[in-house]
């Protein structure tokens, strides 16, 4: 079974985003509310994805990814970013920072599987 770390300062998105995991796959899907929880949860849980937020207060999501990218047991994890920043330069400016994919905020809950599925070369569908 697949593992996603939901990382998201914003309660709601969360859940949102877990909810719809949970429901329209076989996931497993944990989350953390903060960069600081989401970096430790990480490295302890070692998910197969991570979907990322980009602006949280306490440390950006750009921030986070090279926290990620630094630690041997996190650097080879795939991580999405969340973002309601969807200009051209911001995207730009993502996808050179080396992240799966970006999805805008806000998302529909019924494609953010296939969205993230397809940027990780994932069955359709969410299995395994």
């Amino acid at each position: 079974m697949r593992r996603i770390l939901i990382i998201d300062d914003e309660d709601d998105i969360r859940e949102v985003a877990k909810l719809s995991l949970a429901s329209l796959t076989e996931w497993d899907v944990l989350t953390a509310p903060s960069a600081k929880e989401g970096i430790t949860r990480a490295r302890d849980a070692h998910p197969d994805a991570i979907l990322l937020d980009v602006m949280m207060p306490d440390m950006d999501g750009p921030a986070v990814l090279e926290r990620l990218r630094h630690d041997p047991a996190t650097q080879h994890i795939p991580v999405i970013f969340l973002t309601a920043k969807v200009q051209a330069s911001d995207r730009r400016r993502f996808a050179s920072l080396g992240v799966a994919a970006v999805i805008s905020k806000p998302f529909d809950p019924l494609k953010l599987p296939g969205q993230i599925a397809e940027a990780l070369g994932w069955p359709a569908g969410g299995e395994g």
